[in-house]
């Protein structure tokens, strides 16, 4: 099958194309949603801009979008960048890399549904703790880009996914009921480096911002390295 990633640069979206492509999946394109609105229920945000080094070092075209990111409207943007997948790529199916969320998943499926293509959801239900130990596994290189719940903090930011802030994450679990792989938004990543790409990116200029219980890992800067 012909399929199109919706793509955020973040772990969810690069392990689920990562899962596809393992299955002998076609990856026709890649769609990033660029939103303007940091609280958009649908889009990730921070760093959405490294899709374009993404897109490079996987050698995938990338169809961007932006979105004001407001409630339900935004959804017409998303409609207007699979109609224009399908258009360039005749893709025949979307890849998601939702886990929990019924919100996101339900729309996304309406949409599917009017565009006559298939929704495909590698990492539904997969068990977070299990989804973070295959990450390391594969050797995805991932880094905290925010962080927005209690007990996490500024040091957070910009540490790289191991085995020991897994071990971490799940202590936080069991003490204050977050979600380890950030479901409940408590995190957003960024990778860096996956099995797929090419290339991988290196960073050469960042900022960090902070306000109440919340941060953002800004990359102001970086390019493609050889692997």
């Amino acid at each position: 099958m012909r399929l199109g990633v919706l793509f955020s640069g973040g772990k969810d979206s690069t392990l689920a194309l990562h899962m596809v492509a393992e299955k002998k999946e076609t990856i026709a394109c890649l769609i990033t949603l660029s939103s303007k609105n940091k609280e958009s229920y649908m889009f990730h945000t921070p760093n959405i801009e490294m899709t374009t080094l993404q897109a490079k070092a996987l050698e995938l075209p990338l169809i961007s979008t932006p979105t004001e990111g407001k409630k339900e409207t935004e959804l017409i943007d998303l409609e207007c960048a699979i109609t224009e997948a399908k258009k360039q790529f005749n893709i025949e199916g979307i890849v998601t890399g939702t886990v929990e969320s019924t919100y996101q998943t339900t729309r996304i499926q309406r949409i599917c549904d009017k565009l006559n293509l298939h929704q495909v959801n590698p990492l539904w239900k997969y068990n977070q703790k299990a989804l973070l130990e295959v990450l390391i596994a594969k050797k995805f290189q991932v880094i905290i880009s925010g962080v927005f719940a209690y007990p996490l903090d500024n040091t957070w930011l910009g540490k790289q996914l191991n085995p020991t802030m897994i071990a971490q994450l799940v202590e936080l679990q069991n003490k204050y009921g977050i979600n380890p792989a950030g479901e409940g938004g408590e995190i957003e990543t960024t990778v860096l480096d996956a099995p797929l790409f090419k290339q991988k990116i290196k960073i050469t200029k960042v900022t960090t911002e902070w306000q109440g219980s919340s941060g953002i890992y800004n990359i102001k800067t970086a390019h493609l390295t050889p692997k």
